[in-house]
């Protein structure tokens, strides 16, 4: 979904000549619609499968939205414009020798209020804490009256939504291209050293994986020929689930037999 929204993005600005602030609100549809049909073909006629089937499901969804998208758009690479330019701040540069760059900066800051956005919205309002319940146990939430079809729409209506800030966050720093996708899929290694069910530790990870790849990178890719960054989160994330496979802050589950 974040390769789509950001392709989607781009085809509309260069392709159809529209201004960013209308292209903006074209794609948020588009990725809404397109959460809205995945959760209505895709995944409900999966609903209470084992998690495996879901997992799959998705990564099979996955290859086949990347496929349409290049069908529609073309596979060559382009580039995103949000009107930030990728260049250091000079006054931190000359004071405190800090090469910051404004546009990481901007991302930083639109991810912390996502994240914050989306915390409060799954902690204090009364479709966040359904979204939850549903989460946590689907036969107790229809139970108490949650609609659950209702909830997922809702649940993959968010992603489209978080799926296009990444995309054109992602696709503005790097360029709009197939490797989007694997750069997506390091979200994986972040819940797996976080934890699935926890906000927090979805903070954390980030913040592990984006520095243990950096460090790495310098200290450890000299030895073995470099090209390690891509990879290493993986390796730790393996090495995660087999001392702690519930993350750092997930809860341990215990089953009785």
């Amino acid at each position: 979904m974040v390769f789509f929204a950001a392709l989607t993005f781009v085809g509309l600005q260069q392709e159809s000549g529209l201004s960013l602030w209308l292209a903006l609100p074209i794609t948020l549809a588009a990725m809404v619609v397109l959460g809205l049909l995945i959760e209505r073909i895709v995944l409900r006629p999966l609903v209470n499968q084992p998690q495996i089937s879901l997992f799959m499901a998705t990564i099979g969804l996955s290859f086949l939205i990347e496929g349409v998208t290049q069908m529609i758009w073309g596979a060559s690479p382009r580039g995103l414009e949000l009107g930030i330019e990728d260049q250091p701040f000079d006054w931190l540069m000359d004071r405190a020798g800090l090469n910051v760059s404004q546009f990481d900066l901007f991302a930083a800051v639109v991810s912390g209020a996502l994240v914050a956005a989306l915390a409060i919205f799954f902690q204090r309002t009364r479709i966040g804490r359904a979204l939850r319940a549903v989460a946590d146990d689907h036969q107790a939430a229809l139970s108490i009256g949650i609609p659950l079809q209702y909830i997922w729409a809702i649940v993959w209506a968010v992603a489209g939504f978080v799926a296009l800030v990444a995309g054109l966050m992602w696709g503005a720093r790097n360029g709009v291209q197939y490797a989007l996708t694997f750069t997506a899929l390091k979200a994986l290694p972040v819940l797996i050293l976080g934890g699935f069910e926890s906000i927090p530790g979805a903070i954390v990870g980030g913040l592990i994986v984006g520095a243990s790849e950096k460090l790495a990178e310098v200290y450890i890719g000299p030895h073995v020929g470099g090209g390690i960054e891509g990879w290493f989160p993986y390796v730790l994330a393996l090495l995660f689930l087999l001392v702690r496979p519930e993350g750092l802050f997930g809860e341990k589950r215990i089953d009785r037999v």
